[in-house]
């Protein structure tokens, strides 16, 4: 079997990528690495030209100027048959079975080829649409075309993969699209493409951690949205109430730094694409007692798998596709969207106050890990959906 992987960027070169990106085009990367570890035949079909920039140009100019609205390129139609257009002229060259999508609707919303069409994504945009930032002050225009494009896409795709149940019934609720093509996949975490720590090096890793000086982290592309003055605050209470603690920020920063207490650990963001920044990065997550991402809007954030490799129980929001990952009390625990911190440190408290049930829950995490949330086991999913849809 051989799949054409499409994307518009260059998916085997990390260092390439914006920032705002990364959690996703990582995914999009790991997807890629986990079929070829399956023993897949892989032609990556991307790095395409963006043309039709003036026009692009003159709309985001109009729309910001005259209406205050935000336009976006990427859902032009014009400028995804286009991306069609490259794709078939890529494709023809290349002997493929299946052609793989993993980066939205953008690319594939106008594709017409006599190969299947997968795609496998997180969720559809129009779920998120007023509920990100990004995408909750859009101009009609863009609006319209983001649902237009996203429509067609699902409409050509003979198998759609999404990472949530959540996702999935968006997709259905939103585009009625036929219920038997969707299938979910959890992902993995965007570190290794299989567990490489073992029962007994998890429990060597929790022990260490200690229990009298508790160490919590948040990691996050964006402090207000992923939930980190709700994770401040939780912090500052079980300090209040005497326990030692330490709350280290990875990601991004508050924006006002100087007025925080001695126990807040500024970290900043961290280049995991160096083996030191790896190296470290591993190091503070597999040394921290929680996870604590009350994310104020999401889909699957990739960290809470992350957290769970290294026996990390992560307390999140009951949000979007975050219950297909987090299990209440298997590996952590989702809170309401308008839970008060005293339920986030009453949780907390009765795992510190009887450490034998935290070790537990953090053997119970990484276990969630080895045997469900992982690209092995993800990429052993795909392979075989792609095998029946070829002798369907």
């Amino acid at each position: 079997m051989k799949i054409g992987y499409v994307t518009t960027y260059d998916v085997l070169n990390p260092s390439k990528w914006a920032k705002f990106n990364l959690g996703n085009y990582g995914s999009n990367h790991y997807i890629f690495k986990t079929l070829i570890n399956q023993g897949l035949a892989i032609e990556t079909v991307g790095n395409f030209q963006k043309k039709y920039s003036w026009l692009t140009r003159l709309k985001w100019s109009f729309y910001r100027n005259f209406y205050h609205k935000d336009y976006y390129r990427w859902a032009e139609p014009i400028v995804c048959k286009n991306y069609a257009d490259q794709i078939i002229r890529k494709i023809d060259k290349l002997d493929v079975d299946i052609i793989l999508c993993t980066e939205g609707a953008t690319p594939v919303a106008y594709l017409r080829h006599q190969k299947p069409l997968v795609i496998w994504i997180d969720t559809v945009l129009a779920a998120l649409i007023d509920v990100y930032p990004y995408l909750s002050n859009l101009c009609r225009e863009t609006r319209n075309n983001i649902y237009v494009i996203e429509k067609s896409a699902l409409d050509r795709a003979k198998l759609v993969i999404f990472s949530s149940e959540w996702a999935a019934q968006e997709a259905i609720r939103i585009y009625k699209i036929n219920s038997d093509k969707i299938k979910v996949i959890p992902r993995g975490a965007n570190i290794e493409l299989k567990p490489e720590r073992t029962i007994e090096e998890v429990k060597t890793i929790i022990a260490s951690r200690g229990e009298n000086f508790y160490k919590f982290i948040f990691i996050g592309v964006d402090w207000i949205r992923k939930g980190g003055e709700i994770a401040l605050a939780v912090s500052n209470e079980l300090k209040k109430m005497g326990f030692d603690i330490e709350f280290r920020i990875i990601g991004d920063l508050p924006k006002n730094t100087k007025g925080l207490p001695n126990f807040v650990k500024l970290i900043g963001y961290i280049d995991k694409s160096t083996v030191q920044g790896k190296e470290y990065f591993y190091n503070l997550l597999a040394d921290s007692h929680f996870l604590i991402l009350p994310t104020q809007a999401d889909v699957t954030p990739n960290v809470l798998i992350e957290a769970n490799a290294f026996g990390v129980p992560c307390l999140a929001t009951n949000l979007a596709g975050i219950p297909t990952i987090i299990k209440d009390d298997v590996n952590g625990k989702t809170f309401p969207m308008d839970a008060e911190i005293s339920d986030y440190c009453n949780y907390i408290i009765t795992y510190l106050l009887n450490y034998s049930k935290y070790e537990n829950l953090a053997l119970s995490s990484f276990n969630e890990y080895r045997n469900r949330l992982n690209w092995l086991t993800a990429g052993q999913r795909a392979k075989n959906l792609f095998m029946n849809l070829l002798s369907s």
